[in-house]
């Protein structure tokens, strides 16, 4: 017959130092709970055979771990910050863009207290919380007028539902795009009010097919940049200069969704595109040969296409512009005034921590800063000789950590977020490799720590790609590598 006498009562448990610390550090009513189910837990499996305890302070010290685990799990929270060693620069879900310090600066001096998200400090009454990031995103596009949302998936719909609710959008059938999550142009724009136009073909569209299928229930001519995939061979497109030029000659407006919101940073020249990547990471395109820096890719930078003439462009917030999770509207400030009206405005718009992280974002576009202080920016254009050094140090760090090995191999860095598809970074790749573990169960083990490491395998080798590690988090990774 199990003797459970050795099992002290709840009350006599709670008097414990280390009850009262977890009672202090989660509440009393869950430490309570967790203690219940965890005396609970050792009676079955004494009765069950399945432990024996010496004593009741034996026992007494059981609960107390069990329930200090208990509510460790029910308390860690879901969303969790980790060390990205992917090589994927945004990493849609990764969170995409890491924020600048003075973006994480401006968060924090604005959710601490009130802020003047619906004041106007010099009329001393209520105010507008959609004019908040617009004088910076006007100085920094050539835009008259810009508005934020939550998402570009909202910034597209609300600009076809504000223009072009009931009528018609011409789109090209080659930019019917779907992107991640499911969301593809021809269901948002159905979601939106809009009628579906479709003209030209998947590889060819051309101006002239635009034209002919303009009537009187036209309301807005679509350009879609591609953001995710890439048609070679056969194909054309009219620049964007073309459909401008026809939206002006039949009265219509011209939107373009750009997509990932590129924005060139001071020492980049950012109105053309890179024809050689390698060359910028080989470092052709570091900040001291500043007349290199393009963008690695076909992305079209955001002013270039304001300056092009387009009535209205949406494009993403954190993705290359590198700030937080945002859908920014800029263009003609009549435009932009008739989507700050729309009624959806209310559904779709943005709260006062996103408007502090976008607007220290774009203060550093805005200083000539953006290229060593956004996280984005700088990874693009880290360097061969960075990256080779800061590996080195890593895997020097590693291979004295008894059981550890570590190469550095040659490797590909990818940019992500459906931006630049199909250009690859050069970069050096630390493959480590830990005596006892499987390629699966190391990359498995690293994502158990805390911070935990997402890695990449390739060839049965778990690799760590530094691009997208922040350099602060080098010492942390050598750290948290010598606890598996």
């Amino acid at each position: 017959m199990p003797d459970f006498r050795m099992i002290p009562s709840i009350d006599a448990l709670r008097q414990r130092t280390a009850v009262r610390a977890l009672e202090a550090r989660f509440g009393a009513d869950a430490t309570l709970d967790a203690l219940r189910e965890a005396a609970s837990a050792l009676r079955g499996a004494i009765a069950g055979g399945r432990a024996t305890v010496a004593d009741e302070s034996a026992a007494a010290g059981q609960i107390e771990s069990a329930a200090a685990v208990r509510l460790d799990s029910a308390f860690r929270p879901s969303l969790q910050r980790v060390i990205n060693a992917t090589g994927v620069i945004i990493h849609t879900n990764l969170g995409r863009a890491p924020l600048a310090p003075a973006a994480v600066d401006r968060v924090v001096a604005v959710a601490r207290g009130y802020s003047s998200l619906e004041y106007d400090l010099d009329r001393g009454m209520r105010g507008r919380r959609d004019l908040h990031a617009e004088a910076l995103l006007c100085r920094l596009t050539g835009a008259e007028a810009a508005v934020v949302v939550n998402n570009n998936a909202a910034a597209t719909m609300i600009v076809l539902a504000a223009l072009a609710a009931g009528r018609e959008v011409i789109v090209s059938r080659g930019e019917l795009v779907e992107i991640g999550g499911g969301f593809r142009v021809p269901d948002v724009m159905a979601q939106s009010g809009a009628v579906l136009r479709e003209v030209g073909t998947t590889n060819k569209t051309r101006a002239s097919d635009y034209a002919a299928a303009i009537n009187d229930r036209t309301a807005l001519i679509l350009r879609v940049h591609p953001s995710n995939f890439r048609i070679e061979g056969f194909t054309s497109r009219p620049a964007v200069e073309e459909l401008v030029a026809l939206g002006k000659k039949y009265n219509l407006p011209v939107a373009e969704d750009l997509g990932s919101g590129y924005f060139p940073a001071r020492g980049q020249t950012g109105v053309g595109h890179l024809s050689d990547p390698a060359k910028a990471v080989a470092g052709v395109g570091h900040p001291s040969d500043p007349g290199a820096r393009a963008f690695p890719g076909d992305e079209p930078a955001v002013p270039t296409s304001i300056a092009a003439g387009v009535d209205v462009c949406c494009f993403s917030g954190d993705k290359l512009l590198g700030g937080p999770q945002a859908g920014i509207i800029a263009g003609r400030a009549a435009i932009v005034d008739r989507i700050r009206r729309h009624p959806l405005m209310r559904a779709l718009r943005v709260d006062k921590m996103t408007y502090a992280a976008l607007e220290g974002t774009l203060a550093e576009y805005a200083a000539g800063r953006a290229a060593s202080t956004i996280p984005v920016q700088r990874m693009l254009w880290m360097t061969a000789e960075e990256l080779a050094r800061r590996s080195q140090m890593l895997a020097g760090a590693i291979v004295k950590i008894d059981g550890w090995r570590a190469e550095i191999v040659p490797g590909a860095s990818t940019i992500g977020g459906g931006s630049g598809p199909g250009i690859e970074l050069p970069t050096c790749l630390v493959a480590v490799h830990r005596n006892g573990l499987t390629a699966d169960a190391l990359s498995a083990r690293l994502r158990t720590l805390s911070p935990p490491i997402v890695a990449r395998i390739e060839r049965d080798r778990v690799l760590l790609d530094l691009r997208t590690v922040l350099p602060d988090e080098d010492t942390t990774l050598a750290t948290l590598l010598a606890t598996v």
